[in-house]
């Protein structure tokens, strides 16, 4: 039997501190007068009391670490727990949202996704539309420490591969999280601050600045206006792009980077994700000069900021791309799910599996042709074990054969084809806009059931956690060992 009590007492922590959050969009309501800080005000006290009771009454449980099960459903269950908690202020608030509406808004903030259901953004209350940018910034640190520590320890999707990047992985779990986050954190921040002052030397105001950076380097896209970015261009648009391209790199390589360690600039991940940024970018700037009359700075630059917005996952829109023709709809399509590095705030398959999957195929064909010699796969010049490819092989055909159930449950819910398989890819992908008319980048979620609402939020879980983290408990083996 699986002792729930050290899981318990983690995710009360985390679902106080949740709460804590909340406090800062309870403060920018208080100032903006508009008399919505009592949203915020009943959801702290609501969130903080029943998360500091879990805690309370899983404390005795607490040992020394966790075993792998319970990793699993900790990491599992964080991700199922906060957005219920963070979806409180949607249906108290000025939104008056409906629970599934709120509960896909909470879990899109959190998961980084970036897809909305909320219209009318640009009259919402200040408080509402922090919460939203905040969700965004918690997820993409969040995920970052469980890409870091969590999923190498549970040998998810070739994940184990970097066990030994930049911290010591033996030892107990929670130690080392403590270890790993507080130095990420810390990158992240000043990141964020980053961000935030640049964008302050575009012209933004304060609270679009600190929002916008927010949902920027979480990779998230969650934007305070309908127009998406496109309420912003020129000079904005480039710092995004700049921000997003950081964010998607592995934060890991920053903390080695402030210590002098310099294997940033020889990552492979990272040299494979700036290069084929660039060629998309260059194949789509050169598309759009063909084809529509654009001034060749705007050409590059609408080219650059879309194309990595949506390779980072982070799902901004400065045009609606969907008027660019079926070509680059395409690219949009496909480049969504190839995402950023490891160990970033950015989702999708990632760089690494690619570049495994490459080596593997690359390793096949050698063996074919010569029968007798002896190839190893290789990933920055480290031969990789057998362990390691089957389960990037593994995440490749859950996340395909994944994708292509929700598709199919939301064509069953009356979808047509472009909106259920892009609406199972960007979920999925964790991207955020999908194609078409209804979820393109110039529409929302709103249009859709409640079903396939259900259905994309389940979808957003399972591809922010990698995939098999959520499948291996279901299996009995899992509950049996």
């Amino acid at each position: 039997m699986i002792d729930m009590r050290p899981v318990g007492y983690v995710i009360g922590l985390l679902v106080m501190a949740l709460g804590i959050a909340m406090l800062l969009p309870l403060a920018v309501d208080i100032a903006e007068a508009r008399g919505q800080w009592p949203v915020f005000a009943e959801s702290t006290i609501i969130t903080i009391m029943i998360g500091g009771l879990v805690a309370l009454a899983c404390r005795n449980g607490v040992g020394q670490g966790l075993t792998i099960q319970q990793t699993f459903l900790l990491t599992t269950g964080v991700w199922v727990i906060l957005p219920l908690f963070g979806a409180m202020p949607f249906v108290l608030g000025a939104t008056e949202s409906r629970i599934v509406d709120a509960v896909f808004e909470a879990m899109s903030g959190l998961t980084t996704t970036g897809s909305t259901v909320l219209s009318g953004l640009d009259n919402l209350p200040k408080g509402l539309l922090l919460w939203r940018g905040l969700m965004q910034w918690l997820g993409g640190i969040g995920i970052i420490v469980v890409a870091m520590v969590f999923l190498p320890e549970l040998r998810v999707g070739g994940m184990q591969i970097f066990r030994t990047e930049a911290f010591d992985t033996m030892g107990k779990i929670l130690p080392r999280a403590t270890q790993i986050s507080s130095s990420i954190s810390s990158v992240y921040i000043l990141i964020t601050f980053a961000c935030i002052l640049s964008y302050l030397m575009t012209g933004m105001n304060t609270f679009d600045a600190t929002v916008h950076a927010f949902t920027t380097v979480s990779t998230g896209g969650f934007s305070n206006y309908d127009a998406s970015f496109g309420a912003f261009s020129g000079s904005a648009e480039w710092v995004a792009t700049v921000f997003m391209v950081l964010a998607a790199l592995p934060f890991v390589r920053f903390v080695q980077l402030a210590s002098g360690n310099h294997a940033l600039f020889r990552d492979s991940q990272v040299q494979v994700f700036l290069l084929t940024i660039g060629f998309l970018t260059v194949l789509t700037a050169g598309v759009l000069l063909a084809i529509f009359p654009h001034d060749p700075e705007q050409a590059f630059r609408e080219a650059v900021f879309n194309i990595t917005s949506i390779m980072s996952g982070t799902g901004y829109a400065s045009v609606d791309y969907m008027n660019w023709g079926p070509f680059l709809i395409s690219i949009f399509f496909f480049i969504g799910l190839i995402g950023g590095c490891a160990g970033s705030t950015a989702c999708s398959i990632k760089i690494f599996r690619y570049q495994l999957l490459f080596s593997s195929i690359k390793t096949q064909l050698k063996r074919i042709y010569t029968p007798h010699g002896v190839f190893t796969p290789l990933y920055q010049g480290r031969p990789v074990t057998d362990d390691v490819l089957n389960s990037v092989m593994t995440f490749f055909v859950f996340f395909i054969v994944t994708l292509g159930v929700v598709a199919v449950m939301l064509s069953l819910t009356g979808l047509d084809f472009i909106t259920s398989i892009s609406g199972a890819a960007t979920a999925v992908a964790n991207v955020g806009p999908g194609l078409g008319d209804i979820i393109g980048p110039s529409g929302n979620f709103a249009p859709l059931n409640d079903t396939a609402k259900w259905v994309l939020i389940v979808a957003m879980l399972i591809g922010r956690l990698e995939v098999l983290t959520v499948y291996a408990i279901f299996t009995f083996a899992f509950w049996r060992a």
